[in-house]
């Protein structure tokens, strides 16, 4: 088997012939040839396979046909069979990271006395748990991985064809024996077989070449993503950011600063450091220009919104690191310095309107949403718009109408055409239960007679309603949804948070009633300014609810009457 296993891992090895053998199949062809890891299965199963019993058919009982097995009968017989058994098994040992035990259960199944037929859910179950435990556990690393290779070369034989979660495991084991070419190849034969990778798919090549130092060969996994699709997130770039900065490479680490800027905004502490310690270095104190254009330094601040100028490094000499306090207007308390608020593009903005259209259009009854965009263009524009069942259930079980008329008012104090906001609200809740309460007949009324109330129809999210009716109004969205499951994943998109942070208001209640906590006047995002005398790096980190912030100063490099200026703040 070892044999086996060293042939599965040199087989995974980027070349030349093998990435043209494994071309994409046509159409007709049979699954198992999609994936360049899979052989044709000769029968059923493998040497290790059962022979089925023959059907009875109704000559051989002589009387009439069986009445068809049940849904739950097949369910039943499939969980207590072997197969069935070892599945729940491998299940248990998942759950509680247990590889000895599920490497006995594997070996009982694959020895001759009594052997078990293994599916592809088997074989991901043992090697997610190899791999897991050849990343975690040092001092049996190269033995689980080892076993997870056997594993995979035992799949092979038996042409098992692996999927995505199969190969995301390979990864990591090629990743645990510090081999990340091998974890990148099998990534790239994923995407040359037509499987599209996901992120935790290049995760195992792109942190085993950051860990090796190698920051060429993490460049090529970034740009591999890029071409596939797949963004990175925080932990990808704190990684990327790190091993270029140890390498020196002044301009790269400018180029991730950006795209953290504009994928990530808010950073973790890790993060953060990783750009301390690119300011303390030798290698930052020498980066940068001595002459630049103000002109140019000024359009690229105006193009980009505001917040950064994308013009390099500027100025040289070394940078000091402090800490200081930012008021709730986003002044810093040691420098002056206030945080800009960054336009959106109105492009984006119709863009991302009418993106949700088309995703809300076929997820909702299409009628009934173009009837809603019909209804909000003869009523709108809103200067607000309410999330009223998040409202109405703050911190209850039961829908108050009351508590929802509060923030209504709270709302339309601060707004400045003092016009009632957007009430979204699913039918039901106007039309059954608290809404017979005469007191709370009189509040619907109300809104009903200022045009402000729309009751969404049974089977719908009202979710894309009050998101599409904020964001095409161009106004506040009251809510204390944070907008993270799957519908707002489906948006995918870098615009979202960016939206979000400008829009979104919060809401807690006191005895004195509601409280609102707008957006704050500066945006929560990386900047980064330069003037005639100053230029400032500003990255954020997480928010107290009072305004105020810790930061952390990269700061003060003189050069030709040149202040160079920059803070990492912490939120």
């Amino acid at each position: 088997m070892g044999v086996a296993a060293a042939a599965a891992r040199a087989a995974l090895r980027p070349t030349a012939a093998t990435l043209l053998l494994f071309s994409r199949p046509h159409q007709h062809r049979r699954a198992t040839q999609h994936l360049p890891f899979a052989r044709r299965r000769r029968h059923s199963y493998s040497s290790t396979a059962t022979v089925a019993a023959p059907t009875p058919t109704l000559g051989d009982s002589g009387g009439e046909a069986p009445e068809p097995e049940g849904k739950a009968a097949r369910r039943r017989r499939a969980r207590e069979s072997p197969e069935g058994l070892l599945r729940h098994q491998l299940d248990m040992c998942s759950r509680n990271a247990d590889l000895p035990t599920a490497l006995r259960l594997y070996d009982a199944a694959v020895s001759p006395e009594s052997p078990v037929p293994l599916s592809l859910h088997h074989y991901n179950c043992l090697l997610y748990l190899c791999s897991n435990a050849a990343a975690s556990d040092p001092d049996s690393s190269a033995a689980a991985a080892q076993r997870g290779f056997d594993i995979f070369a035992r799949m092979e034989a038996d042409g098992v064809q692996p999927n995505e979660a199969t190969l995301t495991s390979v990864a990591r084991l090629a990743a645990a024996t510090r081999d990340p070419a091998m974890a990148f190849s099998v990534v790239r034969r994923m995407a040359a077989a037509g499987v599209p990778p996901r992120l935790r798919t290049y995760g195992p090549a792109l942190f085993a070449y950051c860990d090796a130092k190698d920051a060429d060969g993490a460049g090529q996994v970034e740009a591999h993503m890029d071409a596939s699709g797949v963004v990175p997130e925080e932990p990808e770039l704190a990684a990327l950011l790190r091993v270029n900065a140890d390498k020196a490479r002044a301009e790269e680490v400018y180029r991730l600063l950006h795209r953290t800027r504009a994928l990530v905004r808010q950073v973790c502490d890790t993060t953060a450091q990783a750009v301390e310690a690119w300011f303390r270095s030798d290698a930052a104190s020498e980066a940068g220009v001595d002459k630049w254009d103000p002109r140019k330094i000024k359009e690229g601040v105006v193009r980009g919104g505001g917040g950064w100028h994308g013009q390099g490094w500027l100025g040289k000499g070394p940078w000091s690191v402090g800490t200081s306090e930012m008021d709730k207007d986003g002044t810093c308390q040691r420098c002056g310095e206030r945080l800009v608020c960054i336009d959106i593009d109105p492009s984006e903005t119709d863009n991302f309107a009418s993106s949700l259209t088309e995703l809300a259009i076929k997820r909702e009854a299409r009628d009934d949403f173009l009837c809603f965009q019909s209804w909000l263009r003869r009523h709108g524009p809103f200067d607000a718009v309410i999330d009223a069942a998040n409202v109405g259930l703050y911190n209850s079980k039961a829908f108050s109408f009351s508590q929802v008329n509060s923030v209504v008012n709270a709302i339309q104090r601060v707004t400045k055409s003092k016009k009632l906001p957007l009430i979204i609200l699913h039918r039901n809740r106007v039309s059954g239960g608290p809404a017979k309460v005469p007191f709370n007949q009189k509040i619907l009324e109300g809104w009903r007679n200022a045009g402000a109330l729309y009751a969404t129809p049974p089977g719908s999210n009202d979710d894309w309603y009050w998101l599409y009716a904020a964001v095409s109004c161009r106004s506040l969205l009251v809510t204390n949804d944070e907008m993270r499951d799957h519908l707002f994943q489906l948006l995918g998109t870098s615009f979202f948070p960016r939206w979000k942070e400008k829009h979104q208001v919060r809401l807690t209640f006191s005895g004195r009633g509601p409280t609102l906590h707008l957006p704050p006047p500066y945006s929560i995002v990386i900047q980064m300014e330069a003037g005639m005398y100053q230029q400032q790096l500003v990255m954020i980190l997480k928010s107290h609810d009072s305004g105020s912030a810790r930061q952390e100063n990269l700061p003060s490099r003189w050069d030709m009457d040149f202040n160079a200026y920059s803070e990492v703040a912490k939120y």
